[in-house]
Protein backbone atom coordinates (compact mmCIF):
# COMPACT_ATOMS: atom_id res chain seq x y z
CA UNK A 1 0.00 0.00 0.00
CA UNK A 2 1.33 3.45 -0.90
CA UNK A 3 0.20 6.86 0.25
CA UNK A 4 -0.96 9.75 -1.95
CA UNK A 5 -0.69 7.88 -5.27
CA UNK A 6 -0.94 4.31 -6.55
CA UNK A 7 -1.82 2.63 -9.85
CA UNK A 8 -5.53 3.27 -9.33
CA UNK A 9 -5.04 7.04 -9.00
CA UNK A 10 -6.30 8.76 -12.15
CA UNK A 11 -3.94 11.61 -13.03
CA UNK A 12 -4.16 14.53 -15.42
CA UNK A 13 -1.13 16.59 -16.45
CA UNK A 14 -1.43 20.36 -16.68
CA UNK A 15 1.18 21.64 -19.10
CA UNK A 16 1.49 18.28 -20.85
CA UNK A 17 2.45 19.68 -24.27
CA UNK A 18 5.57 21.46 -22.97
CA UNK A 19 9.03 19.92 -23.13
CA UNK A 20 9.14 18.94 -19.44
CA UNK A 21 5.49 17.95 -19.33
CA UNK A 22 5.66 15.58 -22.27
CA UNK A 23 9.02 14.09 -21.21
CA UNK A 24 7.99 13.29 -17.64
CA UNK A 25 4.49 12.18 -18.61
CA UNK A 26 6.14 9.44 -20.67
CA UNK A 27 8.24 8.32 -17.68
CA UNK A 28 5.31 8.52 -15.28
CA UNK A 29 3.37 6.19 -17.55
CA UNK A 30 6.35 3.85 -17.98
CA UNK A 31 6.47 3.38 -14.21
CA UNK A 32 2.77 2.53 -14.10
CA UNK A 33 1.07 5.83 -13.30
CA UNK A 34 -2.52 5.94 -14.54
CA UNK A 35 -2.33 9.19 -16.55
CA UNK A 36 -5.67 9.73 -18.29
CA UNK A 37 -5.31 13.08 -20.07
CA UNK A 38 -3.51 16.39 -20.32
CA UNK A 39 -4.42 20.06 -20.22
CA UNK A 40 -2.86 22.93 -22.17
CA UNK A 41 -4.92 26.03 -23.09
CA UNK A 42 -5.31 26.30 -26.85
CA UNK A 43 -4.16 22.72 -27.54
CA UNK A 44 -7.43 20.80 -27.23
CA UNK A 45 -7.67 18.02 -29.79
CA UNK A 46 -3.97 17.20 -29.75
CA UNK A 47 -2.49 14.04 -28.23
CA UNK A 48 0.62 13.42 -26.12
CA UNK A 49 1.75 9.83 -25.58
CA UNK A 50 -1.67 8.77 -26.90
CA UNK A 51 -3.47 10.88 -24.29
CA UNK A 52 -6.13 13.45 -25.22
CA UNK A 53 -5.35 17.10 -24.50
CA UNK A 54 -7.97 19.59 -23.31
CA UNK A 55 -8.06 23.37 -23.05
CA UNK A 56 -9.09 23.35 -19.39
CA UNK A 57 -9.41 21.13 -16.36
CA UNK A 58 -13.16 21.73 -16.52
CA UNK A 59 -13.27 20.21 -20.01
CA UNK A 60 -11.13 17.28 -18.86
CA UNK A 61 -13.26 16.36 -15.83
CA UNK A 62 -16.34 16.42 -18.05
CA UNK A 63 -14.81 13.53 -20.00
CA UNK A 64 -12.71 11.69 -17.41
CA UNK A 65 -12.71 10.74 -13.75
CA UNK A 66 -9.65 12.52 -12.31
CA UNK A 67 -8.22 12.09 -8.81
CA UNK A 68 -4.99 14.07 -9.06
CA UNK A 69 -3.28 16.71 -11.15
CA UNK A 70 0.42 17.01 -11.97
CA UNK A 71 1.53 20.54 -12.87
CA UNK A 72 4.38 21.24 -15.28
CA UNK A 73 3.54 24.93 -15.34
CA UNK A 74 5.84 27.99 -15.03
CA UNK A 75 5.84 29.66 -11.59
CA UNK A 76 3.96 32.76 -12.73
CA UNK A 77 1.06 30.58 -13.93
CA UNK A 78 1.10 28.08 -11.06
CA UNK A 79 -1.48 29.74 -8.81
CA UNK A 80 -4.03 29.99 -11.62
CA UNK A 81 -3.42 26.35 -12.58
CA UNK A 82 -3.80 25.16 -8.97
CA UNK A 83 -6.99 27.16 -8.47
CA UNK A 84 -8.40 25.74 -11.71
CA UNK A 85 -7.73 22.19 -10.49
CA UNK A 86 -9.22 22.91 -7.06
CA UNK A 87 -12.33 24.47 -8.58
CA UNK A 88 -12.77 21.33 -10.70
CA UNK A 89 -12.84 19.21 -7.54
CA UNK A 90 -9.35 17.67 -7.73
CA UNK A 91 -8.03 16.87 -4.24
CA UNK A 92 -4.40 15.93 -4.91
CA UNK A 93 -2.08 18.32 -6.74
CA UNK A 94 1.68 18.28 -7.30
CA UNK A 95 3.57 21.29 -8.65
CA UNK A 96 7.30 21.21 -9.28
CA UNK A 97 7.71 24.91 -10.16
CA UNK A 98 10.62 26.67 -8.45
CA UNK A 99 10.14 30.35 -7.68
CA UNK A 100 6.39 30.60 -7.08
CA UNK A 101 5.86 34.03 -5.46
CA UNK A 102 5.68 33.72 -1.69
CA UNK A 103 2.35 35.50 -1.30
CA UNK A 104 0.84 33.24 -3.97
CA UNK A 105 1.98 30.09 -2.13
CA UNK A 106 0.28 31.41 0.99
CA UNK A 107 -2.95 31.78 -1.01
CA UNK A 108 -2.49 28.33 -2.60
CA UNK A 109 -2.04 26.69 0.80
CA UNK A 110 -5.09 28.48 2.17
CA UNK A 111 -7.21 27.47 -0.83
CA UNK A 112 -6.13 23.84 -0.51
CA UNK A 113 -7.27 23.77 3.11
CA UNK A 114 -10.61 25.31 2.15
CA UNK A 115 -11.10 22.62 -0.51
CA UNK A 116 -9.86 19.80 1.77
CA UNK A 117 -7.11 19.11 -0.78
CA UNK A 118 -3.41 18.27 -0.57
CA UNK A 119 -0.78 20.29 -2.45
CA UNK A 120 2.77 18.94 -2.82
CA UNK A 121 5.40 21.53 -3.77
CA UNK A 122 6.49 23.82 -5.20
CA UNK A 123 10.23 23.51 -5.67
CA UNK A 124 10.02 19.73 -5.51
CA UNK A 125 10.57 16.60 -7.58
CA UNK A 126 7.12 15.35 -6.55
CA UNK A 127 5.89 12.04 -5.12
CA UNK A 128 6.93 8.48 -5.98
CA UNK A 129 6.05 4.99 -4.82
CA UNK A 130 8.77 2.91 -6.52
CA UNK A 131 7.59 0.28 -9.01
CA UNK A 132 4.00 1.58 -8.67
CA UNK A 133 3.44 5.20 -9.67
CA UNK A 134 4.80 8.72 -9.49
CA UNK A 135 3.80 12.31 -10.01
CA UNK A 136 6.88 14.36 -10.77
CA UNK A 137 10.37 14.14 -12.20
CA UNK A 138 12.20 11.29 -10.49
CA UNK A 139 14.73 9.10 -12.35
CA UNK A 140 12.77 6.05 -11.22
CA UNK A 141 14.90 3.70 -13.32
CA UNK A 142 17.86 4.05 -10.91
CA UNK A 143 17.31 0.89 -8.88
CA UNK A 144 19.99 1.68 -6.28
CA UNK A 145 17.81 4.63 -5.21
CA UNK A 146 14.20 3.88 -6.14
CA UNK A 147 13.74 0.37 -4.78
CA UNK A 148 10.33 -0.66 -3.46
CA UNK A 149 10.27 -1.29 0.27
CA UNK A 150 8.89 -0.28 3.65
CA UNK A 151 10.57 3.05 4.50
CA UNK A 152 8.66 6.29 4.01
CA UNK A 153 10.79 9.26 2.98
CA UNK A 154 10.01 12.97 3.18
CA UNK A 155 12.49 15.50 1.88
CA UNK A 156 13.06 19.24 1.64
CA UNK A 157 16.13 18.80 -0.55
CA UNK A 158 16.45 17.86 -4.18
CA UNK A 159 20.19 17.21 -4.25
CA UNK A 160 20.30 15.15 -1.04
CA UNK A 161 17.33 12.94 -1.85
CA UNK A 162 19.13 10.50 -4.13
CA UNK A 163 22.16 10.28 -1.84
CA UNK A 164 20.26 9.57 1.36
CA UNK A 165 17.76 7.23 -0.27
CA UNK A 166 20.63 5.28 -1.87
CA UNK A 167 22.00 4.69 1.64
CA UNK A 168 18.60 3.38 2.74
CA UNK A 169 18.66 0.91 -0.15
CA UNK A 170 22.32 -0.01 0.47
CA UNK A 171 21.37 -1.02 4.02
CA UNK A 172 18.88 -3.52 2.62
CA UNK A 173 15.70 -1.46 2.77
CA UNK A 174 13.49 0.15 0.15
CA UNK A 175 10.99 2.98 -0.14
CA UNK A 176 7.21 2.81 0.34
CA UNK A 177 6.42 6.41 -0.65
CA UNK A 178 8.82 9.32 -1.11
CA UNK A 179 7.37 12.83 -0.88
CA UNK A 180 9.31 15.92 -1.87
CA UNK A 181 7.94 18.62 0.45
CA UNK A 182 9.92 21.27 -1.38
CA UNK A 183 12.57 23.71 -0.25
CA UNK A 184 10.62 26.98 -0.28
CA UNK A 185 9.54 28.85 2.89
CA UNK A 186 5.84 28.04 2.33
CA UNK A 187 5.31 24.51 1.01
CA UNK A 188 1.84 23.34 0.07
CA UNK A 189 1.98 20.68 2.78
CA UNK A 190 4.44 20.38 5.66
CA UNK A 191 6.31 17.34 7.06
CA UNK A 192 4.04 16.99 10.09
CA UNK A 193 0.90 17.07 7.96
CA UNK A 194 1.93 13.87 6.16
CA UNK A 195 2.82 11.92 9.31
CA UNK A 196 -0.72 10.62 9.81
CA UNK A 197 -0.69 9.05 6.33
CA UNK A 198 2.55 7.20 7.07
CA UNK A 199 1.27 6.23 10.52
CA UNK A 200 -1.82 4.61 8.98
CA UNK A 201 0.03 2.88 6.13
CA UNK A 202 0.69 -0.76 7.12
CA UNK A 203 3.42 -1.02 4.48
CA UNK A 204 5.47 1.81 5.99
CA UNK A 205 7.48 0.54 8.98
CA UNK A 206 9.58 3.67 9.57
CA UNK A 207 10.06 7.18 8.19
CA UNK A 208 13.20 9.06 7.16
CA UNK A 209 13.09 12.83 6.86
CA UNK A 210 15.71 14.72 4.87
CA UNK A 211 15.68 18.21 6.31
CA UNK A 212 17.93 21.22 6.54
CA UNK A 213 18.56 24.32 8.58
CA UNK A 214 15.88 26.99 8.51
CA UNK A 215 12.18 26.93 9.24
CA UNK A 216 10.54 24.80 11.93
CA UNK A 217 9.15 21.82 9.99
CA UNK A 218 11.48 19.35 11.70
CA UNK A 219 10.57 20.73 15.13
CA UNK A 220 6.89 20.28 14.20
CA UNK A 221 7.61 16.60 13.54
CA UNK A 222 9.10 16.30 17.03
CA UNK A 223 5.97 17.92 18.49
CA UNK A 224 3.72 15.38 16.75
CA UNK A 225 5.83 12.50 18.07
CA UNK A 226 5.68 13.99 21.58
CA UNK A 227 1.87 14.11 21.34
CA UNK A 228 1.73 10.45 20.29
CA UNK A 229 0.37 11.28 16.83
CA UNK A 230 3.23 9.39 15.18
CA UNK A 231 4.59 6.23 16.78
CA UNK A 232 6.80 4.56 14.17
CA UNK A 233 10.62 4.77 14.19
CA UNK A 234 11.99 7.96 12.65
CA UNK A 235 15.47 8.83 11.41
CA UNK A 236 16.52 12.24 10.11
CA UNK A 237 19.41 13.61 8.11
CA UNK A 238 19.77 17.39 8.26
CA UNK A 239 21.70 19.45 5.74
CA UNK A 240 23.50 22.59 6.90
CA UNK A 241 25.15 21.07 9.96
CA UNK A 242 28.43 22.87 9.18
CA UNK A 243 26.89 26.20 8.15
CA UNK A 244 28.60 29.10 9.96
CA UNK A 245 26.52 30.60 12.76
CA UNK A 246 25.11 34.03 12.01
CA UNK A 247 25.79 33.67 8.29
CA UNK A 248 22.94 34.55 5.95
CA UNK A 249 22.22 31.54 3.72
CA UNK A 250 20.93 31.71 0.16
CA UNK A 251 18.41 28.85 0.16
CA UNK A 252 14.86 30.17 0.18
CA UNK A 253 13.76 27.95 3.04
CA UNK A 254 16.89 28.37 5.16
CA UNK A 255 15.64 31.00 7.60
CA UNK A 256 16.63 30.70 11.27
CA UNK A 257 14.60 32.67 13.81
CA UNK A 258 14.20 33.05 17.56
CA UNK A 259 15.69 29.85 18.96
CA UNK A 260 14.26 27.62 16.25
CA UNK A 261 15.48 26.66 12.81
CA UNK A 262 19.16 25.90 13.37
CA UNK A 263 20.39 22.35 12.90
CA UNK A 264 21.23 22.22 16.61
CA UNK A 265 17.65 23.19 17.48
CA UNK A 266 16.28 20.46 15.23
CA UNK A 267 18.63 17.78 16.55
CA UNK A 268 17.72 18.65 20.13
CA UNK A 269 13.99 18.51 19.39
CA UNK A 270 14.14 15.21 17.47
CA UNK A 271 16.49 13.45 19.88
CA UNK A 272 14.26 14.57 22.72
CA UNK A 273 11.39 12.42 21.40
CA UNK A 274 13.47 9.36 20.54
CA UNK A 275 14.21 10.01 16.88
CA UNK A 276 17.75 9.51 15.63
CA UNK A 277 19.63 12.13 13.62
CA UNK A 278 22.39 10.85 11.34
CA UNK A 279 25.57 12.88 11.00
CA UNK A 280 26.28 11.36 7.59
CA UNK A 281 23.93 9.97 4.90
CA UNK A 282 25.57 6.54 5.16
CA UNK A 283 24.43 6.29 8.80
CA UNK A 284 20.72 6.54 7.97
CA UNK A 285 20.48 2.84 7.10
CA UNK A 286 22.54 1.91 10.17
CA UNK A 287 20.18 3.84 12.42
CA UNK A 288 17.14 2.13 10.89
CA UNK A 289 18.75 -1.18 11.83
CA UNK A 290 19.47 0.08 15.37
CA UNK A 291 15.81 0.99 15.77
CA UNK A 292 14.86 -2.59 14.84
CA UNK A 293 13.10 -1.78 11.58
CA UNK A 294 12.54 -5.08 9.72
CA UNK A 295 13.94 -5.63 6.24
CA UNK A 296 11.77 -7.18 3.60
Amino acid sequence: MSIFIDRDTKVCVQGITGKEGSYWTKHMMELGTNVVCGITPGKEGQEVEGLPVYNSVKNAVAKHEIDASMLFVPPKFTMDAVMEALDAGIKKIVTIADGIPLHEMVLIRQAAKEHNAIIVGGNTSGVISPKLAMMGSFPHWIDRVYKKGNIGVMTRSGSLTNEVTAMIVKAGYGVSTLIGIGGDPVPGTRFAEFLNMYENDPETKAVVIIGELGGIMEEEVAEEIAKGAFTKPLVAFLGGRTAPKGQKMGHAGAIVTGGKGSVEDKIRALNGVGALVAERPRLVGTYLEQLGVPKE
